[in-house]
C-alpha cells in the first residue's frame, strides 16, 4: 500500500470539488487504501488552512464540518515523528514542513499542485513528487 504526504492545497482541493481526484485520494484514504503520514505540526497547518473564510466559502462547509471532517483524518493518518530537521531546502519557508514529513515518514511520494517548488529538494532526497491524478493511476495499476 502506498503510502504519501498530502500538501494542504490537495486537502483544499477535495473538500471544494467532491468530484475531483483529490476528492478520491480522501475517500481512498478513508476506505483503508492509502496511508497519509502528517507530524503534528503538519496537521496543525491543514486546519488552520482549511477554516480560513476563503475556503470555508468556496467549500460550503462550516467550521464545525471542518472540525467533523479533522476528527476523522486524524484517526485515519499514520503519525511521523520529526527525527531529523531538513531546513532549509526550500525557497518557501512554508513548504518545509511538507518535505520534513515526507522525508522523515519515509513516504512513496509527496502529493502536491505545486511540484515547482519541492523540485530541487525532491530530486536530492529521492522523493517522488505526484499529482493527485498520478496517484490514483498508480493505485490502479498496484
Amino acid at each position: 500500500m502506498l503510502k504519501v504526504v498530502l500538501d494542504t492545497n490537495i486537502l483544499v482541493a477535495g473538500l471544494r470539488s467532491s468530484s475531483g481526484a483529490s476528492a478520491e485520494l480522501l475517500r481512498q484514504a478513508r476506505h483503508g487504501n492509502l496511508v497519509l503520514a502528517a507530524t503534528p505540526p503538519l496537521f496543525l497547518e491543514y486546519e488552520d488552512v482549511l477554516k480560513r473564510a476563503e475556503h470555508l466559502s468556496a467549500s460550503e462547509l462550516t467550521v464545525a464540518q471542518i472540525d467533523i471532517f479533522l476528527g476523522a483524518l486524524a484517526h485515519i493518518i499514520e503519525p511521523v515523528e520529526l527525527n531529523f530537521r531538513w531546513r532549509p531546502q526550500l525557497t518557501d519557508p512554508d513548504d518545509e514542513m511538507f518535505l520534513e514529513a515526507a522525508i522523515n515518514g519515509r513516504v512513496d511520494a509527496l502529493i502536491t499542485f505545486n511540484s515547482k517548488h519541492f523540485l530541487a529538494a525532491a530530486t536530492m532526497f529521492g522523493l517522488q513528487l505526484w499529482l493527485p491524478s498520478e496517484l490514483l493511476r498508480r493505485m490502479r495499476n498496484d
